[in-house]
């Protein structure tokens, strides 16, 4: 059985815990390979092998490190197909929400490429008499990134890249349901001109996770996962002294006005509520609409649409989405459904006991739509992370815009209106994130920034964009002055800049 292990100063590395983690074919439900988890141990040697790489590195000028993501763009674009049937493969999603999946992540290190420009400090000359102020960003030392299953190709370009460029080292701890796709991005970043040991992968569970958490010589950590970990990852990492951002759940809204265009909102929340099985933290599984002809013409619309989706297996072109990641994801998914229903939902679509003919094992989840969802439900509080889009009826734009605005999660949430006032007002005032006008994902590009609020994230510097820079480095202010002459008493006066 093929075996993924770790990727250490600049080559692959057996595990030694003797732990494995079983990697699954989610459209077969076969195991195809098996991924080391690694000890403290391994992560340390992981450590010390960035530790060593770093001083030459964060010496390196920003334009050579620049250089170094120019080709690794190159690469991943050459190899694109085969990274996406990996990534396919491992985590069920159709060929082309892979290719989106690494795509973004290119975007992310093309961003990263004009970091010679974004380190650049600032300078005040004449800041008081002969004296001149400028600042410096700085690389943080050895970082760490954890990702989730569900990017794993675009959430690590987020973190790595970025980070690198900035001139630091780097542990990337992936998901160990879908590593592959990790260590062949470090393999391609090697290739790229990447010096040995300035990026490693390391695979594991809870115990590589802690290990990141407290090892002392990690500076700085970025999650991406559930709430709860995120929680306790910001927390034990802060405890640690560590700088921390870390990403949590989402249940994103979309709020449906009477003067939307309805075909185009129906076409693109379908998108957004079923496309990649609903694993996206920015998938839009919350519709409100507004006044009860909305919701009516809205439910009516979105069953047609629902039930003209098709579901396949990962490498069906013809396939709207495929399986979610494991069987006890889809039991989770499938447990949620069943608890709307008896909540009082009404599921209007059941998507639940989906078999594909050759994939009887796979873990596939048809669409399912809830109507007359209620804010005291517990499936809609909570986040479901599969095909299921919840209807929740409103009368106005204000009680409709509460409804994200007071929601646990403040990821992003969108509105479809023709109403630009109406579309300003609720951009500035709903309590989110991230916002989308007639945008069912509004996830910001590259060069902006990503990032929830509540218990969205934890951690006040958000993902990639300026604020990238500014979490994967640190200032520092040089005031100086060249006297010509006897100082006298003022040396020991503080000094005024008047």
């Amino acid at each position: 059985m093929r075996e993924v292990h770790h990727f250490v100063h600049g080559k692959a590395v057996a595990g030694t815990s003797g732990r494995f983690g079983d990697i699954y074919n989610p459209n077969t439900g076969e195991i195809q390979a098996r991924v080391a988890l690694a000890t403290a141990a391994e992560l340390g040697a992981a450590v010390d092998a960035a530790k060593e790489a770093l001083p030459a590195w964060a010496n390196t000028n920003p334009q050579r490190r620049a250089r170094v993501m120019f080709e690794f763009k190159r690469l991943v674009e050459a190899n694109m197909d085969e990274l996406a049937h990996l990534l396919s493969s491992e985590h069920g999603k159709v060929i082309a929400d892979s290719k989106g999946d690494v795509q973004r992540g290119l975007d992310v290190v093309e961003f990263a490429c004009g970091v010679p420009h974004l380190l650049k400090g600032e300078y005040t000359e004449g800041a008081g008499p002969g004296i001149d102020v400028f600042s410096m960003r700085q690389p943080l030392g050895v970082c760490a990134g954890i990702t989730p299953f569900n990017f794993p190709a675009m959430i690590p370009c987020w973190m790595a890249a970025v980070a690198i460029a900035c001139g630091n080292t780097f542990i990337l701890k992936p998901s160990e349901k879908d590593p592959s796709v990790p260590m062949r991005l470090a393999e391609l970043m090697l290739e790229a001109g990447l010096p040995k040991g300035v990026l490693n992968v390391v695979n594991g569970d809870k115990v590589a996770v802690d290990a990141i958490l407290t090892h002392p010589d990690i500076k700085a950590i970025s999650f991406v996962g559930s709430s709860d970990i995120a929680q306790y990852v910001y927390a034990t990492g802060t405890a640690h002294g560590k700088r921390v951002q870390a990403m949590g759940g989402a249940k994103n809204h979309g709020i449906i006005m009477p003067d939307a265009n309805l075909e185009q909102a129906v076409k693109d929340i379908v998108g957004a509520a079923y496309g990649s099985a609903g694993e996206r933290c920015m998938a839009l599984p919350v519709a409100v609409t507004v006044g009860k002809k909305t919701g009516d013409e809205f439910v009516e619309r979105m069953i047609d649409a629902a039930r003209a989706l098709k579901v396949g297996i990962s490498t069906d072109s013809e396939a709207h989405y495929g399986p979610v990641v494991s069987a006890a994801h889809k039991a989770k998914v499938e447990s949620y459904i069943q608890m709307g229903v008896d909540e009082g939902a009404n599921l209007l679509l059941d998507g639940r006991g989906l078999t594909l003919q050759g994939n009887e094992g796979g873990y596939f989840i048809g669409p399912n739509l809830f109507d007359n969802v209620k804010p005291t439900m517990k499936s809609y509080q909570e986040e479901i992370f599969g095909p299921v889009l919840q209807v929740v009826r409103a009368d106005t734009l204000e009680e409709a815009a509460a409804l994200p605005s007071n929601h646990q999660y403040g990821n992003g949430c969108a509105i479809f209106t023709s109403n630009g006032r109406a579309a300003r007002e609720f951009a500035a005032q709903v309590n989110v994130g991230m916002v989308g006008v007639n945008v069912p994902i509004p996830v910001p590009v590259a060069y902006h920034t990503f990032g929830g609020w509540k218990r969205s994230a934890f951690g006040d510097t958000n993902q990639h964009g300026p604020e990238g820079i500014r979490f994967w480095t640190k200032i520092k202010t040089v005031t100086q002055r060249w006297p010509d002459g006897d100082i006298g008493d003022q040396a020991f006066i503080i000094p005024t800049m008047g």
